[in-house]
């Protein structure tokens, strides 16, 4: 039976929401129509998510933006079979917004809901590009608060094979540009003045490159990069792009070479990349050269689904439903999961 389902999330400074088409069968499901709503500005003059004024705005945007798919899509809040949430992780304030308008939906329309895992929506968003790939397949899943190396068997087959033990790869990104006093969102605007400068003009550190695990560390890189900041003194700005370069150089290096193990250690022939930072044009650029040596196939999300949405909300829902890993419900009393590992899953 085709289900049509209903994604809403509000994990941290995007509220999202999305209906996507379930075919019956084993079908790829399809997106109909997102909407989505960046708190950037509004967290701008803090230098970082504030979580109050994050959780005030997801309730403010959260049924305006629902009302914009609906109308996008040409269908109407009764036809909805299931309300997907992400239930985490997060913020837990921001959770609960999107977890309690799910369920009151539910609720209100008589309609099942269903808990989503933030990183299994990023896991799975690339099922939304025009090029799906096919299971299984390694995942470098790489956001603001999560690096991690995965082998994906099916939906909710994860094997966890390398990740941070400490700062993630967006953090490293993040960080290194408030270090630069590049402002926020610092990733983004590192990654934009890395293009005007020269990857080879310092040498940083490329943390665990040789562990001999699958592992990952950037705080090392972080502060190499402030010591690198501090020695350049009044010359910073003169050479601010090449110091971007050579970090993101250094953090895009990690990735590929570590990526590169995997596929060599599992022998599998496919790779997904997901998560903000997979947005990165060097890193794509990297990483598509390296396959393309060892004839592997690597596929992203389209780059306008690479940040937090309500397209891989709803995506994840339908193929855990789809795969049988999961049924709807409609027991409406909720609880979040701001900490949550992606490979306690089932």
């Amino acid at each position: 039976m085709s289900l049509l389902i209903l994604g809403i999330e509000s994990s941290c400074d995007e509220t999202g929401v999305a209906l996507v088409q379930s075919p019956p069968g084993d079908g790829v499901p399809t997106l109909l129509a997102h909407a989505l709503h960046s708190q950037i500005e509004m967290h701008q003059a803090y230098g970082g998510v504030v979580p109050e004024l994050a959780s005030r705005d997801h309730i403010r945007r959260v049924l305006p933006l629902t009302e914009t798919v609906l109308a996008e899509s040409g269908r109407r809040l009764a036809d909805v079979d299931v309300v997907a949430y992400t239930r985490g992780p997060g913020l837990a304030g921001a959770l609960l917004v999107g977890a309690g308008v799910a369920c009151a939906l539910g609720a209100a329309l008589d309609k099942p809901v269903l808990g989503v895992h933030h990183l299994e929506g990023h896991l799975l968003s690339p099922f939304l590009s025009a090029d799906p790939p096919e299971f299984p397949f390694i995942a470098l899943l790489v956001s603001g608060g999560h690096t991690q190396l995965m082998r994906v068997d099916g939906v909710g087959r994860y094997e966890m094979l390398g990740e941070t033990i400490d700062d993630a790869a967006g953090e490293a990104f993040d960080k290194s540009a408030k270090l630069m006093g590049l402002g926020y969102p610092g990733g983004p605007a590192l990654s934009r003045l890395a293009e005007q400068g020269d990857p080879a003009a310092f040498k940083l550190p490329r943390p665990l490159l040789h562990s001999g695990n699958l592992d990952f560390s950037f705080a090392g890189l972080k502060t190499a990069v402030l010591t690198q900041a501090k020695k350049l003194g009044d010359d910073l700005d003169a050479r601010k792009a090449d110091l971007a370069a050579s970090t993101q150089a250094a953090i895009v290096d990690v990735l590929v070479r570590k990526t590169a193990t995997a596929l060599q250690q599992t022998g599998l022939r496919r790779v997904v990349v997901a998560g903000g930072v997979g947005a990165n044009r060097h890193l794509r650029e990297q990483l598509n050269a390296a396959c393309a040596r060892a004839q592997v196939r690597v596929h992203y999300p389209e780059l306008h689904l690479c940040t937090d949405n309500g397209a891989m909300i709803a995506m994840a829902a339908a193929m855990r439903l789809q795969a049988g890993r999961q049924q709807a419900n409609r027991d409406y009393a909720f609880d979040v999961k701001p900490r949550w590992p992606l490979d306690t899953l089932q």
